[in-house]
């Protein structure tokens, strides 16, 4: 589990931002009917929500379809355990914020009213992992100071995970729709081992009103050049997940919250 907890090689630049976005709902539409990864551009500084994301949310993630396409050649671990999940609802706790003390948006505080929504990396992904695995399975997560899309996950047992978004895209497709795409780099050390995968990580949100939001999300795994099967599985994933979400927000602050420092 720990493999979807934490979630482009090339950039065609003759794409343009509507050409993207018609390629993501086409991909999202298309699931689970994928064959290679999406084209979709280098990360810079954190991915931005719309305002209606900001606050505290309880979520409620569902899985509700799970696909090895490459099976029985190829199967992730923890593929199977997985299955443990499927239509079973997990629930944790995230927030969206802005960061008024950050570098980055203390900038661009001087060209806007105010800072961008993001996530709050740390808490959102100790409290999914902690949903999954027990709470004793975090000791603690830490996001890079310089870079926010690289973050550190330490795990129980002396193990760790270590993920950088390298490549996202995102589009309001409308007032009450958002897209993103994020592809992750990952790497899973233990005593035991040592794992490296990339993630695609495909997510439709929907407002449905202050207080509730909808979704689903799409999870693709794909093997690392490391991997002795990576010329046999190619650019497609060898696992595929797809969760729906149901967000319920837990704090009503007229979308001014402000993110703590980690």
């Amino acid at each position: 589990m720990v493999y979807r907890i934490c979630i482009l090689i090339l950039i065609l630049l003759s794409f343009t931002p509507n050409a993207i976005a018609s390629t993501m709902t086409e991909r999202l539409d298309s699931f689970p009917d994928w064959n290679n990864k999406p084209s979709v551009q280098t990360a810079r500084g954190d991915l931005e929500f719309p305002d209606w994301m900001a606050g505290t949310w309880e979520v409620t993630s569902t899985l509700v379809e799970q696909f090895a396409p490459l099976a029985p050649d190829i199967v992730t671990p923890g593929f199977e355990d997985n299955r443990s999940y499927f239509n079973k609802a997990i629930a944790f706790q995230v927030r969206f914020g802005r960061e008024y003390d950050s570098p980055r948006t203390k900038f661009f505080s001087l060209y806007t009213s105010q800072p961008a929504v993001v996530a709050d990396r740390a808490f959102n992904s100790k409290n999914i992992t902690q949903a999954y695995l027990g709470t004793d399975s975090v000791y603690r997560v830490k996001v890079d100071p310089s870079n926010p899309n690289r973050q550190i996950t330490l795990l129980r047992g002396d193990k760790r995970l270590v993920s950088t978004v390298t490549e996202r895209y995102s589009e309001q497709l409308a007032a009450d729709e958002f897209l993103a795409t994020e592809i992750i780099e990952q790497l899973f050390k233990s005593p035991e081992r040592i794992y490296l995968n990339q993630v695609e990580i495909l997510s439709d949100y929907q407002f449905i009103s202050p207080e509730n939001i909808r979704g689903e999300q799409i999870t693709a795994i794909y093997l690392s050049p490391q991997d002795p099967d990576y010329f046999k599985a190619g650019n497609r994933p060898v696992a595929l997940y797809h969760y729906h979400l149901v967000l319920k927000k837990q704090i009503t602050n007229k979308f001014s919250e402000k993110l703590p420092k980690q």
